[in-house]
């Protein structure tokens, strides 16, 4: 069975991973700016609370995991009121060893592992964009278990570090992605595919993209009729159908187009256009340059047919 959740995944390639001990104590809070890369934390011990920018407030205890898929601005703090500290998320992340907030002396009241990945597709805010803003999740051994290896591995110094470590964090994103699979998710891919009926629908468009695809054929895979599958789909995954069928395209057609192992003709045929020329008015107006353009502006050679 073709597995959408694996697909974006596998298309962001998560690959760098960076970890730091945070602590906190007595009266003390902090304010970041927007970072832009995904980042994680995972309370090691203590409570705390946090405020990501359009978010609710959240109050973070022992064992829980926190995934910002894009990183907004946040506040993390204590419980007594204070003024937060500004700090630079660029800076904060290239710094080394564990960061004390607040009282500098004495046993900490939290301990949080804080981290951030990349991703290697350039591409990725298409395909981040069909995440939720914040994920979190309380008390789940199975994701304490991948931090704890993340842990052991980012402070190890054995062969085959990167890869493990690549690995890691592409099982503890889908760990994470699953768990909030649900009807009640915010809307976005997690929550389509929580639905039973959009998500036969979303697999059958990830499985055979270059299928000509009508309303009408996705509603029948879905068992509903096309205005109430219309309805349900805009509801629960935030686009309609076809906008969303268009952006696994042309995700899938960038891929093709910055691995260069093959011509626009066929990307145009593997993404679901009859023609290179009717492929490339779409993909320019989606993208905001021609496929040959793009291609070529990733520093590779030019794939056939530009």
């Amino acid at each position: 069975m073709n597995d959408p959740l694996s697909d974006i995944i596998g298309l962001l390639q998560p690959q760098a991973v960076f970890t730091k001990g945070i602590s906190g104590a007595g009266r003390w809070g902090v304010r970041y700016g927007d970072f832009g890369h995904p980042s994680f934390a995972i309370m090691i011990e203590g409570s705390c609370r946090l405020a990501v920018d359009g978010q609710a407030e959240l109050n973070l205890h022992a064992g829980d995991f926190v995934l910002l898929p894009t990183t907004p601005g946040f506040t993390m703090s204590g419980f007594e009121p204070v003024t937060p500290v500004s700090m630079d998320p660029h800076v904060a992340a290239a710094a080394t060893g564990e960061v004390r907030h607040g009282r500098q002396d004495g046993p900490a009241d939290v301990r949080i592992l804080g981290g951030y990945f990349i991703f290697a597709n350039e591409d990725s805010g298409l395909l981040l964009s069909l995440l939720p803003d914040l994920i979190h999740v309380g008390g789940v051994e199975r994701l304490s278990t991948l931090v704890k290896l993340l842990i052991d591995e980012a402070a190890s110094d054995r062969s085959g570090r990167s890869l493990v470590l690549t690995r890691l964090v592409e099982i503890l994103l889908v760990e994470a992605l699953r768990l909030t699979q649900t009807a009640d998710a915010p809307a976005g891919l997690l929550r389509g595919l929580g639905d039973a009926r959009l998500a036969e629908a979303i697999r059958q468009m990830h499985s055979d993209p270059a299928r000509p695809w009508t309303m009408a054929d996705l509603a029948r895979k879905a068992a509903l009729s096309r205005s109430a599958f219309f309805d349900r789909f805009v509801r629960h995954v935030g686009v309609p159908p076809m906008e969303y069928l268009m952006a696994w395209r042309m995700a899938l057609a960038r891929n093709l187009l910055r691995r260069q192992e093959i011509g626009i003709a066929v990307v145009a045929e593997r993404v679901g256009y009859g023609s290179a020329s009717t492929f490339s008015t779409a993909f320019t107006r989606y993208v905001g340059q021609p496929p040959g353009r793009y291609a070529r502006s990733l520093g590779n050679r030019n794939p056939a047919g530009s």
